[in-house]
């Protein structure tokens, strides 16, 4: 009999089974673009590996490479380093670590095949991907950052750079990378000349990125190496001042890992200083928006009153009112982040 190769469990068991657990999990990053002749197999085989060792998170495989976001048991991090080690596709990969890491990032394991490891809408074939800027270690980009005629984009999307940015960054208010990209090219048009510093939460972003800015004709193009969360190591390793201010977002439950102590952003409720992120605590909605802890326990984790009423309605009849929602509906957002649209209604409960 064929092993079943993806998760059977539900959410509430998966989350009980990581609570009890009693020993520490380690949370890391890592990507690589390579050919993958076959990602299927490859994801097959990465899949049982992965379990074996008990690791969760999320990894993506297309053609163009891998893109993983994980946690591992902390008595199987060497295992873990010497099974990627292994493989051809992945051998002497950087491992980058979270910054906060309470070992709840994930509950489930999800290898999927992607078609691309980041959703980018560029057509590769028209530019050479591997053209790619200079990589800048946390001090190269710091000195890089002091002359005035610097430029710095952060390639980011609007709720993750809304919660922390490098200091005179170009933040785009985009809600995806693939509108991202274009909207960043256009603010910096005609300055092809100046020399350009891209990042983004891991450095995936900025690979294809710089290559493409490269294509369009900007001629000194350049990225942080490891993205924010190596910066974060860097600094700390050799002593270096931030000028990354805030959070660091990131794509997993604790929704974000501080660098600095500065709040730079506010509740989208009530207007206080706040950076923490919150998904409505309405499964149907699951807007993630900002919510400082007084709006939180005044509003149940809700981000409306609309979606506080639809909590508490019986279970069977919120999933009677779920099937007749079209998903394009005003009460059931299933996008991540855009919450601008919906604050005059969010401002509206105040209690």
């Amino acid at each position: 009999m064929k092993k079943v190769l993806f998760n059977t469990a539900s959410k509430e068991e998966l989350k009980q089974k990581l609570a009890n657990e009693t020993f520490r999990r380690v949370t890391l990053s890592f990507y690589r673009y390579v050919i993958i002749e076959n990602p299927e197999a490859f994801r097959d085989w990465l899949y049982e590996a992965f379990e074996a060792l008990g690791v969760l998170g999320r990894t993506y495989i297309a053609n163009e490479g891998i893109n993983s976001q994980i946690s591992v048991p902390e008595h199987n991090f060497d295992a873990l380093r010497a099974l990627v080690d292994s493989h051809s596709y992945l051998n002497n990969v950087p491992f980058k670590i979270a910054v906060e890491d309470d070992g709840k990032s994930f509950y489930k394991l999800i290898v999927r095949l992607r078609e691309k490891v980041v959703a980018d809408g560029l057509a590769d074939e028209t530019f050479d991907v591997t053209n790619v800027g200079k990589h800048l270690t946390a001090r190269e980009f710091n000195e890089a950052m002091d002359s005035p005629e610097t430029i710095v984009i952060d390639l980011r999307n609007h709720y993750e750079s809304e919660i922390g940015h490098f200091q005179n960054a170009i933040l785009p208010d985009t809600d995806t990378f693939r509108e991202t990209l274009p909207v960043a090219i256009d603010q910096v048009k005609d300055k092809k000349d100046k020399k350009i510093l891209l990042y983004c939460t891991g450095g995936i972003r900025c690979e294809k990125a710089s290559a493409y800015f490269r294509h369009v004709g900007f001629s000194d193009v350049n990225q942080l190496h490891g993205g924010i969360i190596d910066y974060y190591r860097q600094i700390k390793a050799e002593g270096l001042p931030s000028k990354f201010i805030g959070k660091n977002f990131v794509f997993d439950d604790r929704l974000g890992e501080r660098i600095s102590d500065d709040i730079i952003s506010k509740c989208h409720q009530c207007g206080a200083p706040s950076d923490h992120h919150t998904n409505c605590a309405n499964d149907d909605c699951h807007l993630l928006f900002i919510q400082c802890e007084a709006c939180a326990a005044k509003n149940e984790g809700c981000c409306s009153k609309t979606c506080i009423d639809f909590i508490h309605l019986p279970f069977e009849q919120q999933v009677k009112l779920r099937r007749g929602l079209p998903k394009h509906d005003a009460h059931s957002v299933y996008r991540k982040s855009r919450v601008r649209p919906r604050l005059n209604e969010m401002t509206l409960h105040q209690g």
